[in-house]
């Protein structure tokens, strides 16, 4: 997987902690640079170590499934991609809370990462990938989004939260149509 890739991937991965820290800022009366850095912090270190689970798990097992890899790694992200742009149409509304305390962000930030989780696996069956690197960029990228997202949010409020899950959602799913599409030989030129 290339850097341009990798990049897209971990902007695709932001995009649910990116909505979640819209929600985060709307519901804050006075959003600090601190408040915004922590959430940062909270989402960048977990959408980081979940990959890095995940490829490990996917290493013990990729002896077994290397025939059928990238159709594994593309169900995989279309289903991510499916489900968050589902959840970008979705009528449902998540409370807005403003605490940062240890109990709610960590449960956040888990909910947030699961699917990096998932992409973790597949890093591990595309021999390419460089997983130091890729999850620094994606902790790095989380960071950044998440901590302006939360500065969006209260500033603008929740009006770019389903445009960023949708958009997330479409990276992942073109990024596993890409990966199954090379695989099969169909697309060599990319």
């Amino acid at each position: 997987m290339g850097s341009l890739e990798l990049l897209l991937l971990a902007i695709g991965l932001a995009m649910d902690a990116f909505a979640v820290s819209i929600c985060k800022g709307l519901a804050m009366e006075k959003c600090t640079v601190r408040k915004a850095a922590v959430v940062g912090v909270w989402f960048g270190i977990f959408q980081a170590g979940m990959p890095l689970i995940g490829y490990f798990l996917g290493i013990r097992f990729r002896d077994y499934i290397v025939a059928i890899d990238h159709w594994i790694a593309f169900a995989l992200l279309l289903m991510i991609g499916g489900n968050m742009i589902r959840e970008a149409y979705s009528e449902e509304e998540e409370e807005a809370d403003d605490s940062l305390a240890f109990k709610t962000m960590f449960l956040l930030a888990v909910a947030t990462s699961i699917d990096a989780l998932a992409v973790g696996i597949t890093f591990a069956f595309l021999e390419s990938t460089n997983i130091i690197k890729a999850v620094v960029l994606i902790g790095s990228v989380t960071f950044i989004i998440s901590t302006a997202g939360v500065k969006l949010g209260n500033i603008f409020g929740c009006r770019f939260k389903s445009k960023a899950e949708l958009a997330g959602g479409t990276i992942l799913i073109l990024l596993g149509i890409k990966i199954l599409l090379e695989h099969l030989g169909i697309l060599t030129f990319l």
